[in-house]
């Protein structure tokens, strides 16, 4: 692709989300969704392959549906409340609509199918867009509207995505449908306390955004696709191989990285709540989840070859995004002691 082409593409993508988060007025939210939408699609189809063409078209019908029925909705609360401020979606039949909306913008089951099939059709990079910046201005959107949104929806659908993230990604070997199932797991826990505490909703989304990026730089830099090219990658490099297992293990959720922090605030603020069946559940599905990330890191580590591999290995050249791997290695690995300050904050 051309790099006059890709900087306009890139650049659609942020003044997309600029204007959705700045917005007051639902017309100007859902033209910045628009405009993330139909620059991303260029993206997908740049390698020109018949499954890349399938991906795009996939994300296109699912998000064009998403926004209509967000353009529908947002009517409707137009029509009974006479205004078209974001902060006034007070009918309940509007709200359910919306939350629908976002929920199939986000990829929170039940409407997650769309997720792993749209992923595994595209190169990494794309595939780290999609799963990072595309999330933030529905997001945002369900941010501002938490007070309004009907929490038993919420909860019901936060409940079936961590479950099904973390049930879809057992039998995975395709790298990049195991982190479509990582994505849709952490996003149940996202929704799930967002008509409680919003800021625990945005300090998950912030952790959730470093372990995805640091990740899926990883899988760039290894050019690892499935789970036979990442039990090679401890004799390529031992030392991201190595700090490949520590991100595993915090977007598992295992102290004392930075995974745990956002689960253990959450489960605390259910139990505040009086939800405690609901945060048992939330915690024993968080352990289907963090299996499929064991299996991953025990591939890693236990099942290298003894000697060097017979088969070919990829030309490892420079790539030009891994001086960010140990920002964001680090920042994955070392944010729990800063839990004091965050709670004072809160």
């Amino acid at each position: 692709m051309s790099p006059y082409a890709l900087s306009m593409l890139m650049s659609s993508l942020a003044v997309g989300t600029i204007v959705t988060l700045s917005s007051h007025h639902w017309f100007l939210a859902w033209m910045g969704l628009e405009i993330n939408t139909l620059a991303i699609i260029p993206l997908m189809t740049k390698m020109h392959h018949p499954r890349a063409t399938e991906s795009a078209t996939k994300y296109f019908l699912t998000q064009a549906t998403a926004s209509a029925l967000i353009l529908f909705s947002t009517t409707i609360n137009a029509w009974m409340t006479g205004e078209w401020s974001i902060m006034n979606m007070t009918n309940p039949t509007p709200t359910v609509i919306l939350t629908l909306a976002l929920a199939i913008k986000l990829g929170i089951a039940p409407f997650h199918l769309w997720l792993p099939d749209v992923l595994q059709g595209l190169n990494m990079l794309t595939c780290l867009i999609l799963s990072t910046w595309q999330k933030l201005a529905p997001m945002a959107l369900m941010m501002l509207t938490s007070h309004q949104l009907n929490t038993n929806l919420l909860i019901a659908m936060a409940l079936m995505s961590t479950i099904i993230g973390g049930w879809g990604g057992l039998n995975q070997t395709q790298m990049r449908k195991i982190m479509a199932y990582s994505s849709i797991a952490h996003l149940g826990w996202m929704i799930l306390v967002i008509s409680f505490a919003p800021s625990l909703a945005l300090l998950n989304l912030l952790i959730y955004l470093v372990l995805t990026s640091s990740m899926f730089l990883m899988l760039m830099t290894l050019n690892s696709t499935n789970t036979n090219k990442l039990s090679i990658s401890w004799l390529k490099t031992p030392t991201l191989a190595a700090s490949m297992m520590v991100t595993l293990m915090a977007l598992g959720g295992l102290p004392p990285t930075s995974g745990f922090l956002p689960k253990w605030l959450i489960l605390q603020e259910m139990t505040k709540q009086h939800l405690g069946t609901l945060s048992a559940l939330m915690a024993m599905s968080a352990l289907l989840s963090l299996f499929f990330y064991i299996r991953l890191s025990y591939t890693i580590s236990m099942t290298s070859p003894p000697n060097i591999s017979n088969s070919s290995l990829t030309w490892r050249k420079k790539k030009n995004l891994t001086y960010l791997i140990p920002i964001l290695i680090i920042m994955s690995a070392t944010m729990m002691p800063i839990t004091p300050t965050l709670l004072l904050l809160n």
